[in-house]
């Protein structure tokens, strides 16, 4: 009787949670090298109905197959590559390819990242603000005494005027990016970095989120119309049911 409940609740749960990741990737369409987070759900295993043939289920007939409480699923992320926006500045930088910047957090944790707006802390290091400093090839973090710098496709970094070497921004990739996790600062974190081959450097440049506003916004208005109806509906079906048990109970 009142799984009819179970599956329309289910789902304004699962619809909820979809909004809440539409919600997420609305609010970072403009932050440098967001990745789209990308939410499914599923059913719980199909049930095989069955016409019993007796009381001890010889015999029976299969008649279909019905389908029970919708549940998450997956939350993973789309690494697609974002677009390519030059902004000539000369602290930041785009990968376009694979892989992701290293940066250092206080208290030694690294994180990984695809955003390449970069500044100076009071101490010179380049560093990704309010995460931590940039390292270099070899994982040490880059000190320039300068900011009018000039960038080569691999991310060799030399002062504009002079062309005197300076440092080699660390790009890294991971044999399987699915194994990330991002945590609440929007840094990967992850264990086999290796230096990455495919890429190439775009300095003064940003690589944009990877958010379609197109696909959000479809996405958003499908969720909240069905989070809607299935309410309605639950409205409904409460209603039947109170009448139902309230006739059941005259008779």
């Amino acid at each position: 009787m009142f799984k009819g409940f179970y599956n329309l609740t289910s789902g304004m749960l699962s619809q909820g949670r979809r909004l809440d990741v539409v919600s997420h990737n609305m609010t970072n369409i403009s932050t440098a090298g967001y990745k789209t987070d990308v939410y499914t759900d599923s059913t719980f295993q199909d049930v095989m109905i069955s016409r019993l043939g007796n009381k001890d289920k010889v015999n029976s007939t299969e008649i279909g197959e019905e389908t029970y409480i919708l549940a998450p699923s997956e939350l993973w992320t789309d690494y697609t590559q974002g677009s390519i926006e030059e902004t000539g500045y000369p602290l930041d930088f785009a990968i376009y390819g694979e892989g992701f910047f290293q940066v250092s957090r206080v208290g030694g944790e690294t994180g990984y990242t695809r955003s390449g707006s970069f500044t100076l802390d009071p101490e010179n290091y380049l560093c990704l603000a309010g995460q931590g400093r940039v390292l270099d090839s070899q994982g040490q973090p880059i000190q320039l005494s300068t900011d009018k710098i000039y960038a080569d496709q691999q991310g060799n970094l030399y002062e504009e005027s002079s062309r005197n070497y300076l440092a080699t921004l660390g790009v890294f990739s991971f044999p399987d990016n699915n194994a990330l996790e991002r945590n609440d600062r929007g840094l990967f974190m992850g264990q086999g970095a290796q230096p990455s081959e495919n890429y190439v450097i775009k300095h003064k440049c940003i690589e944009r989120s990877n958010v379609d506003m197109t696909d959000v916004m479809v996405s958003m208005i499908t969720s909240q119309r069905a989070l809607q109806s299935a309410a309605e509906i639950i409205k409904i079906y409460d209603q039947v049911i109170n009448k139902v048990t309230t006739e059941v109970g005259r008779m």
